[in-house]
Formats: C-alpha cells, structure tokens, sequence
C-alpha cells in the first residue's frame, strides 16, 4: 500500500522555520496500530491524518508516542495541504476531531484556525516548578491540558533550560513558559516543553494559544495580540480571542511531499 506524505512548516512563510507537520491524507482510517507507527516514523511533534466524511473532514493528530486531542501547527498543516490538493472550495472548511469541530478559514495566502478557549486558572506553586526550572516564576497557571508559567521578562524565557529528566513525570501534556515581549510589535513570547508527550520542546505550539492568548488579553486589555513562540525555529501567531473561542492566523511552507510504502 502507499500513502501520500507532505511535510509542512507551520506558523511561518519560510523554509526551516516554524513546525514541521507531516499529513498523510486517507481515503479510511488505518488501525490505530499503523497511524501510531507512521508517527513514531516520522519523528516530528505531529503526524496529521485526515479523510473526507460527506461535506467535511475528519482529522486525527500523533506525537511519536501517543494520540492528542488538538493539535493547532498540524491543523493548519493540513488545511494547507487541502488547499493545495484543490479541496479548499469554499470560505471555510470543517474537521470533526477528539475536541469537536474545527473551522478553518482562508485569508490570502494564510489559514486562520477557530479553536475552543481555555482560560488559564491560577494555581498554587506546585513543588516539583523548582526542580524543573531555575527561574522563579510571577505566577503558575492550570490551562486546561497544560501547566503555565508566567515570568518577568523576555530574557528569562530565553534562557529557560528545563530539566527534561524530572519534567517527563509531570501529569500534564506540557508545560508553557511565557512573558510580555520586548519586540515592538510582538505582544507576548512562549516555549513549549511537552517531554511526556514524547517532545522536549515543540516550535511553535498552536494549541497553547487557546490558554495563553485569553491570559495575556486580559493583562493587555485587547483582544488581538501577536505572539511569538521563541524556539529555535521559531514562529509567529496572530491572534484574536472571543468569548468562547480563540481565532489563530498564521502561514504554512511545503517543505517535502512524497510515498510512504506499507508493503
């Protein structure tokens, strides 16, 4: 058997920027045995399978070790490769997914995601934040999936070096640091470290903008922020926040498409 792969860099309109997604478009599903393995595979934060159901689709997400419930890079990675594929014939398109239904829209060359909201509870400092991380953290957030930490400054979020040994036994998908940023033009900057979820640190993480956009909305008293993820790669996200849903806009490159063989 053989299935076609593309590889996308999401969140950016270059090349080796961004985060690679791979998306395997299916005509059924395979076992959930063979998506895990073709994830496992490829190595990357997310694997993207989708196929069509009647007006729709219906996409699924893999790290190289489990199945997630929403993935945002690999949402717009697939809505490029729709696109690219000619399926993109209308405003807007639909996937059902493990976190309901996801629009996606088509500005010009750049796809906006409609995702569910996830506000940021605050919480108590839990022990295990000071052997993680050197830095003292502002505040420390529940965020649905993930744990959040707020920091001072740009700089202390660059300079994070997480103990990724201890942080793999952390009950949370991830962890997120982030502050206001420094950069004109930029309202916030984040990591994403999701070593339990088999990533020790993602490039840039669409689904954390669901908790970190709503956060920093109503410190800033706004509601559309630009977000820079400041990893290696690094990626940029526009963003626009709603009462129940956060709107994330941004860019996706075709790095590579190819044949995976099954025989």
């Amino acid at each position: 058997m053989e299935l076609e792969i593309y590889q996308v860099d999401a969140f950016t309109d270059k090349l080796f920027s961004g985060n690679p997604a791979a998306v395997v478009p299916l005509d059924n599903w395979l076992s959930d045995d063979v998506l895990q393995n073709i994830a496992a595979e490829n190595n990357l934060a997310e694997t993207a399978f989708y196929i069509p159901e009647g007006d729709h689709f219906h996409i699924r997400w893999f790290t190289p070790t489990n199945e997630v419930e929403l993935c945002g890079h690999a949402t717009l990675a697939v809505a490029y490769v729709v696109d690219l594929k000619g399926g993109f014939d209308r405003a807007e398109i639909a996937f059902n997914s493990l976190s309901g239904i996801l629009k996606v829209e088509k500005l010009e060359d750049q796809f906006i995601l409609d995702f569910p909201r996830a506000d940021a509870v605050k919480i108590s400092t839990p022990n295990w934040i000071k052997s993680c991380f050197e830095f003292e953290t502002t505040a420390v957030f529940q965020c649905d999936r993930d744990i959040m930490l707020v920091y001072d400054n740009e700089s202390i979020i660059e300079k994070i070096v997480p103990n990724l040994m201890l942080l793999k036994d952390v009950k949370a998908r991830g962890v997120i640091v982030s502050s206001l940023s420094d950069e004109i033009g930029v309202d916030f900057v984040s990591r994403f470290f999701a070593p339990a979820s088999g990533i020790d640190e993602d490039s840039v993480t669409g689904s954390s903008h669901t908790s970190l956009a709503p956060y920093w909305s109503s410190v800033l008293n706004k509601d559309s922020l630009v977000a820079k993820q400041i990893s290696k790669r690094g990626g940029v996200l526009h963003c626009e926040v709603l009462e129940n849903r956060v709107k994330i806009r941004g860019r996706g490159k075709l790095f590579l498409k190819g044949v995976i063989q099954l025989d």
